[in-house]
């Protein structure tokens, strides 16, 4: 009866190890094998090897793949053959000043027993171990922050399989060890590579390739995040305009001005006009629609990020549904290329003013000022009781001298999570103050103005502000991309994406959910057709019955 049982416990094992694996498998385990020895091999790590090149011999390799015996038969003569791995003492020891966050880190693919047999793992593991701790061929360091090198670049054409199969598993591998919101993404990053590796074994022309591409980039729902490709814009967006300029408001466009064209051909369009539906589509639907190729920490940084391609189309007019007056009306719309579009320069915008003939409000846009700026702002504002900041746009680098102004202290104001780059996909946490010990800061009611256009750096500035004592932040929610960027090249298109995590002081996020107002206000139609700064009015009217 033993023997039987252990032929059959035998026939099992050997029936299981033989087990035929798809294509998709035999692809994403050489992906993230790739990736790992990339970057923790000593040797691979170091630059010994053409490592593009050792990716494409082994895609052709597995070709010749049938089964998980065949495929881990391939990695460990592979592993083999990248030299002897010496013992690292240092790896075992950890910081033990740093605090550690590892919601990114996840190595446990290695000990998969559907795809790795217990050799291959014990080799992963080892390298693991005794991974490179020193400095890498594929990225460096400036300050804490890091930076991608020695890429090889293939060209932005389609021109193989191979080629954007080493795209996708760059960029996946690139998001897997370096990408600080990674476990924030709506879609397991492990799902996103067994989901995007058919999609790029069916691109054969350079529009699929770019298209597939962004849809790679959109899985991060990072909005510091995009892909700079004419040929998408060209293709899926349109190089044609309808020669208005409109605000977003409610999930409709109101027009706020008609730009004149070469051809001094008049549209039926009129300042005030609500655009409900283009080309039958509603609003919404056109955000949902751009919205698979264009990456967003939330909906209402997509929509930040999409509403300028709203009335952009390759046809030579477009069909607009608007309402007028109270009535709904149809109208057609001719559509310009953009060198046909003349533009008025926008107003100049004053860097700061009073909003009242008694000088009780100052207003500061923080899109405009300037570092040098700054003292005689403040000798001109400081005498008021109110101070409004307007965030609603990017500052210009001058959180750290105005925290110095403003702040009575030093204060932790933020959060950050920088990678560990001794141990690729951990992150570790710092506390980050701001200010200064200042008797003679500000001592009057400082309000914050924010929406989805306050992002990254914007953000941050918020949180500064937050600090003082008598802060409050009167808008709707930021953006949700906050950390500096680690800016590159995937097949030779321009992207980026967050490089630092980043949290309130006591570890709350801020990714994806962005800073959250103390007073909620969104701009109306109404509001905007007849000229109104609802969330500037709202602000006055806080100061007014608060104070």
């Amino acid at each position: 009866m033993r023997k039987i049982s252990l032929f059959v416990l035998f026939f099992f094992c050997l029936s299981f190890s033989a087990r035929s694996l798809s294509e998709t498998q035999k692809l994403e385990s050489l992906c993230k094998v790739w990736g790992f020895l990339k970057y923790y091999h000593p040797h691979v790590a170091k630059g010994d090897f053409d490592w593009d090149k050792q990716l494409f011999e082994k895609i052709d390799e597995l070709d010749h793949i049938q089964d998980k015996a065949q495929l881990n038969e391939l990695y460990s003569k592979w592993i083999s053959s990248l030299g002897k791995v010496d013992e690292c003492k240092k790896c075992s020891k950890e910081d033990k000043e740093k605090v550690y966050f590892l919601r990114n880190f996840d190595l446990s693919w290695v000990g998969n027993r559907k795809i790795f047999t217990q050799e291959v793992s014990q080799q992963l593991l080892f390298i693991q171990k005794n991974r490179n701790s020193g400095s890498s061929h594929y990225f460096g360091k400036g300050g804490k922050k890091v930076y991608f090198k020695n890429e090889n670049s293939y060209g932005s054409k389609f021109t193989s399989k191979k080629t954007s199969l080493l795209e996708l598993f760059r960029y996946w591998n690139f998001v897997e060890y370096f990408f600080p919101y990674k476990y924030q993404t709506d879609e397991n990053w492990n799902d996103v590579l067994t989901e995007m590796i058919p999609k790029f074994l069916t691109v054969d022309n350079d529009e699929d390739y770019h298209v597939t591409l962004a849809e790679l980039v959109a899985k991060t729902d990072d909005s510091h995040a995009f892909l700079h490709s004419p040929l998408i814009n060209a293709s899926q967006y349109g190089m044609r305009k309808v020669p208005a300029e409109y605000v977003y408001a409610e999930g409709k466009l109101v027009v706020m001005r008609i730009s004149k064209n070469k051809f001094n051909e008049e549209i039926p369009l009129k300042t005030g006009d609500v655009i409900y539906d283009v080309d039958d589509r509603t609003i919404p639907q056109m955000v949902n629609s751009f919205g698979k190729y264009v990456p967003a920490s939330n909906s209402w940084g997509k929509i930040l990020k999409v509403k300028n391609l709203f009335l952009f189309s390759n046809r030579d007019s477009t069909t607009l549904k608007i309402e007028r007056d109270g009535q709904n009306l149809v109208v057609r719309a001719k559509t310009y290329l953009l060198k046909d579009i003349i533009r008025e320069a926008p107003p100049a915008q004053q860097k700061w003013k009073f909003l009242d003939n008694d000088k009780k409000t100052g207003y500061v846009n923080m899109g405009s000022i300037e570092k040098s700026d700054l003292d005689t702002m403040y000798k001109d504002l400081k005498s008021a009781e109110s101070i409004i900041f307007d965030l609603r746009n990017y500052p210009k680098q001058t959180i750290f001298p105005l925290s110095r102004m403003i702040l009575p202290e030093k204060s932790i104001y933020y959060q950050f999570n920088f990678p560990e780059t001794n141990y690729l996909s951990k992150f570790y946490s710092a506390k980050n103050s701001i200010g200064r010990k200042n008797p003679d800061y500000y001592k009057g009611n400082v309000v914050v103005l924010a929406d989805e256009n306050t992002q990254s750096q914007a953000e941050t500035t918020v949180m500064m502000l937050k600090q003082h004592p008598k802060a409050k932040i009167i808008g709707s929610h930021t953006s949700g991309a906050n950390g500096d960027i680690i800016r590159f090249k995937i097949a030779d298109l321009d992207t980026c994406f967050t490089g630092l995590g980043a949290y309130y002081p006591d570890g709350r996020e801020t990714q994806r959910i962005g800073i959250i107002p103390d007073i909620i206000i969104k701009p109306t139609v109404k509001g905007v057709q007849e000229g109104k700064d609802e969330v500037l009015e709202r602000a006055l009217d806080y100061i007014k019955t608060s104070f």
